[in-house]
């Protein structure tokens, strides 16, 4: 059986994450409850997020949130 380790710290591997994902753990702080990875160095907390499917965007790239849309009229100027 090949063991492909996500957390060294924790001797945690690809097939844990992926079965404590089955049970119900669909957060990397669900993970981490679970099995503690993520919790010493941190260094896997990327991988684990692969592995749930929750991908984080390339570091320099902007995520874009849709604008705000509140009234900007101020408060004293509507009295």
């Amino acid at each position: 059986m090949d063991r492909v380790f996500v957390c060294s710290c924790f001797g945690i591997t690809e097939q844990q994450v992926k079965q404590h994902a089955e049970s119900g753990a669909c957060t990397p702080r669900q993970i981490a409850s679970a099995c503690k990875a993520g919790t010493d160095c941190g260094s896997c907390v990327r991988r684990i997020q692969a592995l749930l499917g929750r991908g984080v965007p390339p570091r320099g790239e902007l995520v874009t949130r849709p604008a705000a849309t509140a009234d900007t009229t101020r408060l004293d100027e509507a009295a």
